[in-house]
């Protein structure tokens, strides 16, 4: 006799060569790496732009052949979506990694009708972002090395040569020169009070994160990085780039131009200039044009208001963005490959000049010790 009822059917198998098994919907969200980021924005702009609707879109990547967080973000995406969320909603909930800017953009497509051509969009943006990330790597591998073999050669002396060093010298009896002395001091410094040295570098740490994380040090940090030495002009470059890019964006595909200043509001992590940010918004719905707000907010170079003041002129002001994002993105590669250019020689240089003082007064201390063994022979 049979358990099952006559009426109820039996569980579905799936049939071979029919295609992966629908992937699990996780219940809380996946982060996708920077390549899975740029996959899915690629692939949900070439479905959308093919004429697919969303839900079928999202059920093709969710229908990967590879196992992986790619699949189960657009299944949970794809739930959401027939749950009545909105897509931007239904992105930020499935994986941290579609970051506040990413879930605005979404939105403004949704809003706008454009969705297809803002994820085209981020898939230049973020393959930008990306090339620039792994050059930078790549540069910084070589002066890394140089410094970790640097810093070992400096603990190998500190901790044995120079200990040897005074041995020899307190059965010589010499009077160390002043370079000697010096190197002695540092060693017994490091090898006494290193512990020291390392808790205070913790608790620096430390109490800078904290610093750093209140709201007048997240403004006063937001604004102070902008005017580090070499790094300060990459970061405005950085944001320039981004902010024209985005907003040139949202005003070719119809948004208000005050829509998309709120937009960018938002999704701007820095504090400082979401504060000009908002100043600019305020004075835009007031009537005022938008190269006006920026003189009047402060924090955007002359160039970057004149660049927009023509585009109001014009008439054009999504092109005028477009070109100015294309200016300020390709000055920030040039900054970038010269910092980078940069950091090695000097890296090297000072790790050189470092090992050549101390070798140079172990040689001429040991020199001295053994001319004094010779007189007193």
């Amino acid at each position: 006799m049979s358990l099952r009822q006559k009426g109820d059917a039996a569980p579905a198998t799936p049939a071979a060569g029919t295609g992966p098994a629908a992937p699990v919907v996780p219940a809380g969200p996946q982060r996708l790496s920077h390549a899975q980021l740029i996959m899915f924005t690629e692939e949900m702009s070439d479905l959308l732009d093919a004429g697919l609707p969303l839900e079928a879109s999202l059920h093709v990547i969710e229908q990967r052949q590879e196992a992986s967080s790619l699949r189960a973000v657009a299944a949970k995406v794809r739930q959401l979506v027939r749950d009545g969320s909105s897509v931007s909603n239904a992105l930020k909930a499935s994986s941290p990694s579609f970051n506040d800017l990413y879930c605005n953009l979404v939105a403004a497509g949704e809003v706008s009708g454009a969705l297809p051509q803002i994820l085209r969009r981020q898939v230049a943006y973020l393959t930008v972002m990306h090339d620039l990330r792994n050059t930078v790597i790549q540069a910084l591998l070589y002066p890394a090395l140089i410094l970790v073999m640097g810093g070992v050669l400096l603990t190998f002396f500190m901790v044995n040569l120079v200990p040897n060093l005074m041995m020899l010298f307190e059965k010589t009896e010499q009077k160390m020169p002043i370079a000697t002395r010096a190197l002695i001091s540092a060693s017994r410094l490091f090898s006494n009070w290193w512990w020291a040295m390392l808790l205070l570098l913790v608790l620096g740490a430390f109490l800078f994160r904290a610093l750093i994380r209140s709201p007048a040090g997240k403004e006063w940090w937001a604004r102070s990085s902008y005017k580090l030495p070499l790094i300060g002009p990459v970061l405005q470059s950085r944001f320039l780039a981004q902010f024209c890019q985005t907003l040139a964006n949202l005003v070719g595909n119809g948004l208000p131009l005050l829509t998309g200043l709120t937009l960018m509001e938002k999704a701007t992590s820095n504090a400082w200039l979401r504060g000009r940010l908002t100043i600019v918004s305020g004075i835009v719905s007031e009537g005022g044009s938008l190269s006006r707000a920026m003189r009047r907010a402060g924090g955007f170079p002359e160039l970057f208001q004149d660049l927009v003041a023509v585009g109001e002129q014009t008439g054009d002001l999504a092109t005028a963005l477009e070109k100015a994002a294309a200016r300020y993105e390709k000055e920030m590669r040039i900054r970038i490959q010269r910092i980078t250019a940069l950091v090695g020689p000097v890296v090297l240089i000072a790790i050189a000049l470092i090992l050549g003082v101390m070798i140079y007064s172990i040689i001429t201390s040991i020199f001295q010790a053994i001319s004094g063994l010779r007189v007193r022979g």
